[in-house]
C-alpha cells in the first residue's frame, strides 16, 4: 500500500486527535509488535461490547501480516465483523488470504479460507473459489472440514458459481472421507444446501447408510446430530437395513446431549412400521431409560424433553407405564417445569399407580403457587375422569382440599367438579353436590368458576339447598358478570323453571330475560336470551324440555390431545421448535415467495421498500382471514352476483389505506451516496462509472445506514 494511498483513507475517516480511538490507532501503528497486539486485544474488547471501531479498518488492516497466530485471528474476527460496512477495503486482504491459504501451518490455512468464507461480500466470491478448491483437497482433515462449511456459505452468496465450479460434487465425494468430522461437515452442508434450495442434492444408498452408520460413534456430538438428520430422511428398503439401523442408532440412546438422544428416537420410531408387534414393544422399552435421563439435566433442556416426552405419550400412551417416580417434582423445579411434570404424570396415570399419584398430586395442591395449586386439582380431576377405579378416591381428595377454603382452591375444584358430574351423572351426586352446595358467590372470582357453578344449579336444583336466594343474587348481579357467566346464568335459570318452578321463578326469569334483551350489549348472550324467550312463548311443554334439558354428552377424558395431522407432523419434528409449540414450522415462520424461510439477516439485508410489502401483506391476509370467520355461507346468492367488484374493491381499499399510513416512512434515495465513499472509490482507482459506485453504495453504506431505521420498522410489527 503506498503512503499516498494510506494518507487518503486516513483522512477519509477522519479520527479526532483525542479519545479512545485515537488511542487505538496510536497503538496500532506502534513499532512495537507486544504493543500492538495489545491494542488489536482492546479494540476486539471494545468491538464486542458494542462499540463503533469501524473507523480503525486500515489500521487494523495493516496488522494482518504477521506470524502470530493469536494476532491474526483476532485481525480476521475483526474484518468479518466489518466487511460489510467496508467492502472496498476488505478486498485489500484478499492477497493476504490467499497467501495464508497455502501456509504450511494447516491451522492458518483453514482461519484463512473460515475468514474469507464469513466475510459476506459478493466481490470475495471471485477471490475464494481456487483456495476453497485446494482447501477442500487438502491433505489434513482439519482443513478439509473448515472447507467444507464454507461451500456452504459460498453456496448462499452465488448458487450458480458454487454449482459451476463442481463444489457440490466435491462434497459429495467427500462423505466418503476417511476421516469423520469431514464426513459430519460434508453431510451437513449437503442438508443446509438441500434445505435452502429445496433440492435434493444429497440421496442416502445402501454404501452410503452404512457409511454413516459406522461413523456415527467416532463423531463429535454435533455431528451426529447431522448424520442422524440425513438418516431420518432415508427410507429402509428391506427388514434387513431396519434392523441395521435400529442396532447401530440404539448406542445413541445412552448419549449425554439431548439433542442426539431425540434425533436417535425419532429415527427408530420411523422404523416401527415395518417392525412386528413383539419387535416393536421392545423398541419403545429402551426409549424410556433414555428419556428419564434426560430429566437431569438443565431445566432449559428439562422442559423441551418434556414436551416431546408429551407428543410420545399421545403416539404410545404405554412407553412410560413404569417409570411415573421419575417425573414426581423437585423441590428446585422453576415452575414451568412442575406444570409440565403435572401434565405428564396425568397422561401416564393407570389402575396401578393412580393411588400414588393422587397422593402426590394432593401435596403439590398444597403448596403455596397458586398457578401449581390450581394445575394439581385440575389433575385430580383429570384422573378422577380418566380411571374409574380411582374416582372415588380423587372425590375426598377433593373434599379434603375443599374443606382448605383458600380462594384458588375452591374456584379451581368447582371448575373439576363440573366435568366430574358429566362424566358421572349419578354416582357421585350426594358428595359432590354437598361440598359446594352451601358456597356463596362471593367465594367464586373467575368466570370460569362461576359459569361452572351456574351450570351446577341449573342441571341438579333439587339438591341445592336456599336454591332461590341464590337466584336472586344472580339476577341482582346480573349485568355486572361476564359474558360467558351471563349465559350460564342464563341457561341455569331457564332449566329450573321447568325442573323445580316457585312461585318466585317467572318472575325472576322475566327479570333475566329483559336485562338480556334490552340492557346487555353482547350479541350473543342477547341472542340467546331470545330464542329462550321464543321457545318459552310456545305452549309445547315436551318441546321445550327435550331441547332445554338435553343433557350433554357423557364426558370420557379432559385431557388434551392432538388431531392426527398435527401429531404425525410433531413426531416428525421432535427436538425442534414446532415440538415445543406444538404447531407447524409454517405457522410462525416466515416464508419468502419462493417458500423458503426467511432469516434475521435477510430480515435485515431487505431494503425498505421489501419490508413495507412484507407488513402490507401481513396486514391483508389477516383481514381476508377475519371476514372469513364472519362467512357463514348463508349468502351466497349474493356473493356470487358482485363478489369481484367487491373484492377489488375490498383490497384496493385496504392497500389505499395500507399505502397511506406508509407513505410518511419515506427512506432516503438508495443512488444517493455519500461523499466520503465517492473519495474512497477515486483511491482505490475505481473505474466502474456511476453506476457501478451507485451499486457498491446500495449494498454496503445505504444498508448499513438504515439499519437502525430498518429495525425500528421490524419493532413497529
Amino acid at each position: 500500500m503506498s503512503k499516498r494511498i494510506e494518507t487518503k483513507i486516513r483522512k477519509f475517516f477522519n479520527i479526532p486527535r483525542k479519545g479512545e480511538n485515537y488511542e487505538f490507532r496510536s497503538g496500532l501503528v506502534s513499532q512495537y509488535a507486544d504493543e500492538r497486539k495489545d491494542t488489536i486485544q482492546r479494540v476486539i474488547a471494545a468491538m464486542t461490547v458494542g462499540k463503533d471501531v469501524s473507523a480503525l479498518f486500515p489500521d487494523v488492516l495493516k496488522n494482518i501480516a504477521t506470524h502470530d497466530i493469536k494476532q491474526k485471528k483476532l485481525v480476521y474476527l475483526y474484518l468479518m465483523n466489518y466487511a460489510k460496512t467496508h467492502p472496498e477495503l476488505v478486498i485489500l486482504a484478499t492477497n493476504t488470504f490467499m497467501r495464508d491459504a497455502e501456509d504450511p501451518n494447516p491451522l492458518i490455512r483453514a482461519l484463512a479460507i473460515r475468514t474469507m468464507g464469513c466475510i459476506r461480500v459478493d466481490k470475495m466470491v471471485d477471490y475464494i473459489t481456487i483456495p476453497l478448491k485446494k482447501t477442500l483437497r487438502d491433505d489434513n482433515p482439519y482443513v478439509r472440514k473448515t472447507a467444507v462449511i464454507c461451500v456452504a456459505k459460498l453456496y448462499e452468496l452465488n448458487p450458480q458459481v458454487c454449482q459451476q465450479q463442481g463444489f457440490l460434487d466435491i462434497l459429495l465425494e467427500l462423505v466418503d472421507d476417511p476421516n469423520q468430522m469431514v464426513v459430519a461437515n460434508a453431510v451437513a452442508t449437503l442438508i443446509e444446501i438441500s434445505n435452502s434450495t429445496k433440492k435434493k442434492f444429497f440421496k442416502i444408498d445402501t454404501a452410503i447408510l452404512t457409511k454413516l452408520l459406522n461413523t456415527l460413534n467416532d463423531c463429535s456430538e454435533w455431528g451426529r446430530i447431522s448424520i442422524l438428520s440425513a438418516l431420518l430422511e432415508y427410507n429402509a428398503e428391506s427388514v434387513a437395513e431396519v434392523h441395521q439401523i435400529i442396532e447401530k442408532i440404539s448406542p445413541q440412546l445412552q448419549h449425554e446431549n439431548a439433542a442426539v438422544v431425540l434425533s436417535s428416537i425419532k429415527i427408530l420410531i420411523k422404523q416401527l412400521d415395518k417392525l412386528t408387534n413383539s419387535e416393536v414393544k421392545n423398541v419403545l422399552n429402551r426409549l424410556s431409560s433414555p428419556l428419564c435421563s434426560i430429566l437431569t439435566s438443565a431445566p432449559e433442556i428439562q422442559y423441551v424433553a418434556l414436551k416431546n416426552i408429551r407428543i410420545l405419550l399421545e403416539k404410545y400412551p404405554f412407553i412410560l407405564d413404569k417409570e411415573l417416580r421419575a417425573f414426581f417434582i423437585k423441590y428446585n423445579d422453576p415452575l414451568y417445569l412442575k406444570l409440565e411434570k403435572i401434565e405428564i404424570l396425568v397422561r401416564i396415570a393407570n389402575e396401578s399407580n393412580c393411588m400414588l399419584l393422587l397422593a402426590e398430586l394432593r401435596e403439590y395442591a398444597m403448596e403455596v403457587d397458586s398457578a401449581l395449586v390450581n394445575r394439581a386439582i385440575n389433575g385430580i380431576g383429570q384422573i378422577a375422569i380418566k380411571i374409574e377405579k380411582c374416582s372415588k378416591k380423587a372425590v375426598e381428595v377433593l373434599y379434603e382440599l375443599f374443606l382448605d377454603r383458600h380462594e384458588y382452591v375452591v374456584e379451581e375444584i368447582v371448575i373439576v367438579i363440573q366435568n366430574i358430574l358429566r362424566r358421572y351423572s349419578k354416582e357421585y351426586v350426594s358428595s359432590v353436590i354437598t361440598m359446594i352446595a352451601d358456597l356463596k358467590l362471593e367465594f367464586l372470582n373467575r368466570s370460569e368458576a362461576l359459569s361452572s357453578y351456574m351450570w351446577v344449579l341449573g342441571e341438579y336444583p333439587k339438591e341445592i339447598p336456599h336454591l332461590e336466594a341464590k337466584l336472586d343474587m344472580i339476577v341482582e348481579g346480573f349485568e355486572d358478570f361476564d359474558p360467558i357467566v351471563q349465559s350460564a346464568a342464563l341457561a341455569s335459570l331457564v332449566k329450573i323453571s321447568l325442573i323445580k318452578p316457585t312461585a318466585n321463578t317467572p318472575h325472576l326469569l322475566q327479570t333475566i330475560l329483559t336485562k338480556a334483551t334490552k340492557e346487555l350489549e353482547n350479541a350473543e348472550v342477547r341472542d340467546k336470551a331470545y330464542l329462550y324467550w321464543r321457545l318459552l312463548s310456545t305452549d309445547d311443554k315436551k318441546l321445550q324440555e327435550e331441547i332445554i334439558l338435553n343433557k350433554l354428552p357423557r364426558l370420557e377424558s379432559t385431557i388434551e390431545t392432538f388431531p392426527p395431522g398435527l401429531l404425525e407432523e410433531l413426531l416428525d419434528n421432535l427436538g425442534k421448535l414446532s415440538s415445543v409449540f406444538y404447531k407447524p414450522a409454517s405457522t410462525f415462520v416466515t416464508l419468502n415467495s419462493n417458500n423458503k424461510f426467511i432469516t434475521s439477516s435477510d430480515l435485515q439485508n431487505m431494503k425498505f421498500e421489501e419490508l413495507q410489502q412484507i407488513a402490507k401483506n401481513e396486514i391483508v391476509n389477516k383481514a381476508v382471514r377475519a371476514d372469513n370467520l364472519l362467512d357463514f355461507d348463508d349468502d351466497q346468492e349474493i356473493a356470487d352476483k358482485g363478489s369481484q367488484n367487491d373484492q377489488d374493491r375490498s383490497d384496493g381499499t385496504v392497500l389505499d389505506e395500507l399505502n397511506d399510513l406508509f407513505s410518511g416512512l419515506g427512506t432516503s434515495s438508495t443512488s444517493a451516496t455519500n461523499g466520503n465513499n465517492q473519495d474512497l472509490f477515486g483511491i482505490l482507482g475505481s473505474t466502474t462509472g456511476t453506476k457501478s459506485e451507485e451499486s457498491s453504495a446500495t449494498s454496503s453504506g445505504v444498508v448499513n445506514k438504515n439499519a437502525t431505521k430498518n429495525n425500528d420498522i421490524l419493532d413497529l410489527f
